[in-house]
């Protein structure tokens, strides 16, 4: 067997091949001398170390001496220091590692060969029967198999230095450093009793601000040690070699190629803020070296390896997104109050949620919310929040979800039950379905409409049952218009599939088919677009008159008013199209109408599409505007989604991953948001609501599971107080059911 790379990852899998039978023939080619290494402390966790402990018990007990372990993190924000305890953290120098794993590797019969480049893949891969790549993020094996691999190597934002302190931290450390160039950021942490790991980071516009792509070695060190003397003590910094950097994700479509493996950051990386790297490395040389063990040849092995560790890495790379990009925008979060800061950035990569944070330093948690506002024993997501003349009981939403179940756009039974039972479930706030303003304007034949008296009529019974039977949850009405999204079939026979008969004409602004096999649809004439504006403020007045507490204009997903948005659905060359500024003339002025007619007192919300998830579309910083041009037209919140825009999108899915658009807007515009997509417990919407990342919470899909989702939630919590309210008849239903015998004796004696 033959390893390329003696970093921790690559020496472990050495060693555990090894001793798990030593007749093999290991040789592990290192191209540095043995003491040559970045870095300075490595951050293992108690999940990594019971692995190591059950595989090699003599690796556990040579690095268990050298442990440095500390509970509490200090968060250090405009000279403010805030301290949260319980997170249970192990570190040791990276040196050290690496000499206990060269010594196990000698005693076992490892061959290392230190200072010497490894031959050419592809004769190792001739020469042995198992060739593991652990060459690191830079790895040159997986860019010479890279049309095998298929690698996407992203590059980020910030540069940062790896830097080391004569002295240990009493805490995993982050502060931060508003500078005239702008915002710097110190991660610091103990490897040993007289050692700590201090990384600093900054973006690319602060560090070339700062004059630091000229500094040399020690003028960068310098200058981070006199940024940071106060957390340093006045201390001096050393290096090891050390330069700025960019860091970057890895991640292969293939982690193996005939007898050739992948393993730790040759084939994925995770940004270090979550500590993640030798973790990710030395779990990844336990799963090959078991996989190995436990499967019949080794085609099955690396299969079996990859599924095994692929959802781990896939997870843990969302995290680190997550983390990363939060310290990209840091200075988004700066104004908020010092406490709540430090709960933002603790919970920043969604691993560390409320109820978890709560589990490990309730004294930390209960600060929080009493700085946030939340009365004794009430939930974030509990407290009220008013848009408005409306005052919302709780954070929750449940989100539009068409139910492709009306006639003729009359909505009916489901309809009603559909929302009257959520309604009763206890969410602040439901909301209808998108609600068609004219039948040209339906995604399909199933869909509800508000372009007659007859469906006025039918929607008021809903809004009359909520408000009669609810009281307390207010009812919403999203209008919308399909545009090249339309005469398609109802959900379950082929989303944005066509229609085989009966198909209407289409309009958006450009003529151009959603995906191959739509309709292409005629781009809409000035005539056209008036009729339209009529249509939205002829419905908005009949959903004033029906009782609906609440309107949010629909400009999301692709649908028309989405269409003149996005640079990649308009391309007109009229007044309607071309910058930004200009594709936003029609969806505003359908506002404005819309607007003019919705009583003063009830609230008005946008729904947008954050991203295209598509090069060319919509950016993060495209949304920022317009949702800054909705606030500056008198939208009351903006809905913040993602995507549907164009049908060729890659979307970046994971839990909560749409959040940091709402987030970015509501501290960039200063509008009230609503947060959506994969948002799934009510640790999620309490950890959201707590950090400022967002007002309001939707959630569309755990509300088709669970119609009591809220009541449930607030019976999971033990809270009764007002921001939630049980229906009569439901009283009784406001403890969980007992499941199973709970009167069985207790064992008091156990005999042999």
């Amino acid at each position: 067997m033959a390893i390329i790379g003696g970093g921790p990852g690559g020496l472990y899998a050495a060693a555990l091949l090894k001793r798990l039978n030593p007749s093999r023939e290991i040789t592990v080619w290192e191209r540095n001398p043995p003491d040559d290494t970045f870095g300075f402390g490595v951050v293992l966790s108690d999940e990594t170390l019971g692995g190591i402990e059950h595989a090699d018990p003599t690796v556990y007990d040579a690095l268990r001496p050298h442990f440095t372990r500390w509970d509490d993190i200090t968060i250090v924000h405009r000279n403010t220091r805030h301290t949260a305890g319980g997170h249970g953290f192990a570190a040791l120098g990276r040196r050290r590692l690496l000499q206990i794993l060269h010594t196990r590797c000698r005693e076992l019969g490892v061959e290392l060969r230190f200072g010497t480049e490894a031959p050419y893949p592809a004769w190792l891969c001739e020469t042995y029967d198992l060739v593991v790549a652990a060459d690191g993020v830079h790895s040159a094996t997986r860019e010479a198999y890279a049309e095998v691999f298929r690698p996407t190597v992203q590059a980020h934002r910030c540069r940062y230095i790896w830097l080391a302190a004569d002295f240990a931290f009493d805490a995993f450390r982050f502060e931060i450093a508003e500078t005239e160039h702008g915002v710097a950021q110190l991660h610091g942490y103990p490897y040993a009793p007289d050692a700590s790991t201090v990384i600093v980071e900054m973006r690319e516009e602060v560090w070339r601000a700062a004059g630091l792509d000229r500094a040399d070695e020690r003028e960068s060190v310098e200058h981070c040690a006199k940024l940071f003397a106060d957390a340093l003590g006045g201390r001096p910094l050393r290096s090891h070699n050390s330069t700025w950097t960019t860091f970057r994700t890895v991640v292969n479509e293939r982690w193996s190629h005939g007898n050739l493996v992948l393993l730790g950051d040759a084939a994925h990386t995770a940004h270090f803020s979550i500590g993640s790297g030798t973790k990710l490395a030395v779990e990844d040389a336990l799963a090959l070296a078991a996989c190995l063990e436990e499967q019949p040849d080794l085609a099955r092995a690396l299969t079996a390896y990859e599924a095994e560790r692929r959802p781990v890495v896939a997870s843990t790379q969302r995290a680190a997104r997550a983390s990363l990009e939060w310290f990209e925008n840091i200075g988004f979060h700066l104004d908020q109050p010092s406490r709540q800061f430090a709960f933002n950035l603790l919970t920043r990569s969604r691993r560390v949620t409320h109820d978890n944070l709560r589990l490990r330093d309730p004294r930390f948690t209960d600060a929080v919310e009493r700085e946030f506002g939340c009365p004794p024993g009430t939930p974030p997501m509990f407290t009220p929040f008013r848009l408005r003349g409306l005052t919302l009981r709780n954070r929750v939403v449940v989100s539009p979800m068409d139910m492709y179940s009306a006639t003729d756009g009359v909505p009916g039974d489901v309809h009603l039950v559909h929302l009257g039972a959520r309604a009763l479930g206890g969410a602040g706030l439901v909301m209808t379905e998108m609600v068609c303003v004219s039948p040209e304007g339906r995604i399909t034949p199933g869909c509800a409409g508000l372009w007659n008296s007859r469906q006025a009529e039918a929607w008021r019974r809903t809004v009359r049952f909520v408000h009669e039977r609810a009281p307390g949850t207010a009812i919403g009405v999203q209008l919308g218009h399909s545009g090249r999204k339309g005469s398609t079939r109802v959900m379950w026979e082929g989303i944005d599939e066509p229609l085989d008969a009966d198909n209407w004409p289409l309009t958006a602004a450009s003529p151009i088919p959603y995906k191959p096999g739509s309709q292409t649809p005629r781009a809409l004439s000035r005539a056209q677009l008036t009729d339209i504006r009529l249509q939205f403020t002829a419905a908005a007045g009949r959903a004033a008159r029906s009782g609906f507490d609440l309107l949010e204009l629909h400009c999301a997903h692709g649908y028309l008013l989405s269409g003149f948005l996005s640079p990649l659905t308009n391309r007109r060359t009229d007044r309607y199209g071309g910058p930004l500024d200009h594709r936003l003339r029609f969806p505003l002025e359908v506002f404005d109408a819309v607007r003019a007619v919705w009583p003063e007192e009830r609230p008005m919300t946008v729904r947008i599409s954050a991203t295209d998830w598509a090069d060319g579309g919509t950016t993060a910083e495209d949304a920022v505007e317009i949702a800054r041009a909705f606030a500056a037209h008198g939208a009351d919140a903006i809905d913040v989604s993602t995507g549907q825009v164009v049908a060729d999108e890659h979307p970046e899915y994971g839990r909560s991953y749409q959040t940091p658009f709402a987030d970015r807007i509501r501290h960039q515009v200063g509008v009230p948001t609503v947060a959506v997509g994969a948002i799934s417990s009510w640790d999620d919407v309490n950890s959201l609501i707590l950090a400022g990342r967002t007002d309001l919470c939707a959630l569309g899909r755990p509300h088709l599971y669970d119609p009591h989702w809220t009541l449930h939630a607030a019976a999971e919590q033990g809270y009764e107080g007002p921001g939630v309210a049980w229906p009569s008849p439901y009283l009784a239903g406001r403890r969980r059911p007992t499941t199973g015998r709970t009167d069985a004796p207790k064992p008091r004696l156990t005999l042999s």
